[in-house]
This record gives structure tokens, C-alpha cells and sequence, in this order.
């Protein structure tokens, strides 16, 4: 059965309303209220329901925001474990970064905790915990905020948010194996049930002729996807939320916690059927349906570009910017990491328990309430930077910046096409550079995205003076 998109927005409208709760008696109103905890779902093709981790009835769950604009979320912690949200891609105050003793203490099971920003950049962003994220992840704990921009009104004549993500559930609804050290030392574990918002390659209905836009996240913690299209011609609009130079979309990568932005014009054939496809695979997995029905859209206004306005960030000096490498390792066995665990319990929530990855020939020991190891690098903020990255291991590694959305300038193996990014997919033995300008003060967190690396030894953080 199709979904309209008046359908799909209307759920997304009940799952936000349902979070718009009094903070406290007496107290100011959150813009938003998200409660962290576990709730039945149901999934498709299982036999009984998922205790998932989510943050409101609903899932996914998308917010919308107006760039610019202070919003105010209040974090309820309904878990048995310590939590907090990372505002992933947002550029924020280093106080609202939400990493467990870096930028803030965790929030403990019944406690709650205030985000308050004023998102500068538009776009399409994910928010997550940032520790023992493996779990919380594959237990659906993510979460979709849109910023919107005034000068985007208008440009499409429909818009569809498509969220992927493994479950790695079985037919019964029950969990299957998360992780293994065998997969965490290699590509990461995949979940048997792929799903697009939560169902198997959802339809929805658009009109002939329309300009429709989609905005693809993948939240999952392990697989990558190669985005096309069958039925139509798409092209990349955005990347990580940021618009970029119009680019034709051909096998687009898209690592978790990467985000594309999709745009194309329907067809004018009554029933013709546009598909989105993962093209990883010799067959194509089908991720979502588009069935063209109804009167068609005037033709007026077909001809403008399929394009966003352009990105306002900050721009490196390329010229004079300081250079820095960052090396991705595999294998490592780092005595710090065993100090660390000897200092602060082996069995600390957001420590590493095994080390089979690294940065710098240096494995993340982990954080705990006192004591962090030293950064990879100290920036200062208003310097240009360009880091070059190998990476060195047999693997791919989605790699993500805190606080910074970075410019991707050159491959060594591929002809990327310049784009604005917050995280960044490395192919082995690839040679890939970024520039950006350092930030706001503070420890900013750079680790690999998928989730089962990052938790055992590829993480660092580079430190804002």
C-alpha cells in the first residue's frame, strides 16, 4: 500500500507533538521533550514486537527547526544506563556537543538534561547517544532533526525524508548478535532486516512532472549503501545537509551517519515507477518506491535547476592553512588503553574492551569520569587546516569531525567531486584530504562511524584553543 507524504508528515507531526512536554511544574516549556527509553514496535515480517530504544512512541523520529532560531530540548534519560545526545553535524556550542565527559557529565538513568543552540546551517542532521553507542544504535536510539531555511521555500514541489537502518532482529522480533569481535575487526555486523522508515521499500505516490526532493540518512551502525535511481535521472544536491554544486548521482556512498540530499523530476507517464536502489550488490536492493499518479504538474518552472542555495561556512584558506595527517590503523595494541582499563574498570560503560583499530597508531582508551588521553593535534580556532587522511587498513571508515563541517578538496583513488561534509567515507588505502577552520574552543571528538570501530580503538579528538 502506498504512503502519501501527507500521510508520512502527519505521523512525524503526532511523534513530535507527542514530545512537546512541560519540562516542569513551574518551569519554562521545552520546545521539545525527548525520553530516552524502551518501547514495543513492530517491524515488518517479525513475528512479535522489538523492545526498541527510542525517544518518543513513534519511529523514526524527525524534528524540524528554523536555522537561526534558539531551540530548547530537554533529554529525559528513561534508560538503565547513562546517556546523552550528540547533535551529529550540527555546528553548537561545545557544551551542547553531548559526550559523556568530554562536554558534559552523563545523564544518569532518571535524570534529565537541557540542549539549548541556535542551529547556524540548514540541512538535514541525526542525533544519537555517544556511548556504549553499539548497542543504543542497534536498538533503533537515533533520532532525525531537519533545520529549515526560508530560502529553500518552494523550490520542490515535494519532499520525502527516507531514514535506513539495519535490525538485527530475529523472525521473531527478538534480537539477533549485535556484535562479534570478529566483525568489529572487520567491516562491522550487518542486521538481517534492512528497512526504510521503519518498513520494507516503502511506496509513495508523487504527481507527473513534480520536482521532488529526497532526503536520505543512513542511521544505521555498520552497512554502506550505494545510492541510484531506476525510472529517473537524480542528482546530489546536498551532502551531510550542506548544499553543493549539482553533481549526477551514480553509486553514491553513503556511510552512517552520512546524509544526501536527492533531486529529481518525476516523470510525465501516469504509473511509470521510480525506484531508489543500494547498487552495492550485483542485484540491486530496493529501498524505497515512487509511483507517478494524478494530474500532472504544469510544465512552467521544470526547467529551473534542481539545486539548493549555496552553503554559508566558514571557507579555509587553502594557501596558508596548517597541514596535519591522520592515519587509520587496524591491529594496533595500544598499552594505554590497558593502563586506562586498570585505572578506571575494564567494565566502565564508555570504555574499550577490545582494541582492534587506531588513529595515529593510537587506540581510544575510552572516557571516564577523570582522566582522557591527550589529543591528536591542538588547533586554534580562525586557523585554516587541511588534514590529510590515510587510511591505512583493509576496510572502509565513514569518519566524522565534531563541531566542524570540513570541505572534501581531493582523493587519491577517486574522483570526488568537491562537497561540504561532516563525515566522510575512506576506501582502503585511500589518501583523502579536508580543510576547514577550526572551530569554537574545546575538545572535539573524530572517530570512524562505523559504530563497532569507533568502540574499539578509532577515536581521538583534536583540541580547539
Amino acid at each position: 500500500m502506498s504512503q502519501t507524504r501527507r500521510q508520512f508528515l502527519a505521523t512525524g507531526a503526532a511523534a513530535i507533538a507527542a514530545t512537546a512536554l512541560p519540562r516542569a511544574a513551574g518551569a519554562a516549556t521545552a520546545d521539545f521533550v525527548l525520553e530516552a527509553k524502551e518501547r514495543p514496535i513492530r517491524l515488518p515480517g517479525c513475528g512479535g514486537p522489538t523492545l526498541a530504544w527510542t525517544y518518543a512512541e513513534t519511529w523514526p523520529l524527525a524534528l524540524r527547526v528554523k536555522r537561526r532560531q534558539p531551540v530548547t530540548i530537554e533529554f529525559r534519560n528513561g534508560l538503565k544506563e547513562h546517556s546523552s545526545i550528540h547533535w551529529h553535524g550540527l555546528r553548537i556550542p561545545h557544551a551542547m556537543d553531548g559526550v559523556p565527559w568530554i562536554t558534559q557529565d552523563p545523564v544518569k538513568p532518571g535524570d534529565r538534561f537541557t540542549y539549548s543552540f541556535a542551529p547556524p546551517d540548514p540541512g538535514l542532521f541525526f542525533f544519537h547517544p555517544h556511548c556504549d553507542d553499539i548497542t543504543a544504535l542497534s536498538h533503533g536510539l537515533a533520532g532525525v532533526i531537519i533545520v529549515e531555511d526560508p530560502r529553500e521555500e518552494g523550490l520542490f514541489d515535494q519532499e520525502e525524508l527516507l531514514v535506513l537502518m539495519d535490525w538485527r532482529v530475529k523472525d521473531d522480533g527478538s534480537y539477533d548478535t549485535i556484535t562479534t569481535d570478529k566483525t568489529a575487526a572487520r567491516a562491522g555486523t550487518f542486521g538481517r532486516l534492512r528497512t526504510t522508515n521503519g518498513q520494507l521499500a516503502p511506496a509513495y505516490q508523487v504527481r507527473p512532472g513534480a520536482r521532488l526532493r529526497l532526503r536520505c540518512i543512513n542511521v544505521d551502525a555498520s552497512r554502506i549503501p550505494l545510492l541510484d535511481l531506476a525510472g529517473a535521472a537524480g542528482q546530489v544536491i546536498a551532502t551531510d545537509g550542506n548544499a553543493c554544486a549539482p553533481f549526477p548521482l551514480a553509486a553514491w556512498p553513503l556511510g552512517p551517519a552520512m546524509r544526501a540530499d536527492l533531486a529529481l523530476i518525476a516523470p510525465d507517464e501516469a504509473e511509470a515507477v521510480i525506484e531508489l536502489h543500494d547498487v552495492w550488490q550485483s542485484t540491486p536492493v530496493v529501498l524505497a518506491r515512487f509511483e507517478v499518479a494524478g494530474e500532472p504538474l504544469p510544465m512552467a518552472g521544470r526547467d529551473r535547476p534542481l539545486a539548493l542555495p549555496p552553503a554559508e561556512l566558514p571557507e579555509p584558506d587553502l594557501a596558508n592553512a596548517v597541514k596535519l595527517e591522520l592515519d587509520l590503523g587496524a591491529g594496533v595494541t595500544d598499552p594505554a588503553v590497558a593502563e586506562f582499563q586498570k585505572l578506571f574498570g575494564a567494565d566502565e560503560i564508555c570504555t574499550t574492551q577490545r582494541v582492534f583499530w587506531s588513529l595515529n597508531t593510537r587506540a581510544w582508551p575510552g572516557m571516564a569520569a577523570t582522566g582522557k588521553p591527550e589529543p591528536l593535534a591542538v588547533m586554534k580556532s580562525g586557523t585554516s587546516y587541511i588534514v590529510e587522511i590515510f587510511n591505512g587498513t583493509p576496510h572502509r571508515h565513514p569518519m566524522h569531525l565534531h563541531g566542524h563541517t570540513f570541505k572534501v578538496i581531493g582523493s587519491s583513488k577517486r574522483d570526488v567531486p568537491v562537497h561540504w561534509a561532516d563525515t566522510v567515507l575512506l576506501e582502503p588505502k585511500e589518501r583523502l584530504k579536508i580543510a576547514f577552520v577550526g572551530g569554537e574552543p574545546g575538545d572535539w571528538m573524530v572517530h570512524c562511524h562505523i559504530i563497532e570501530h569507533q568502540e574499539t580503538g578509532m577515536m581521538g579528538y583534536y583540541r580547539v584553543a
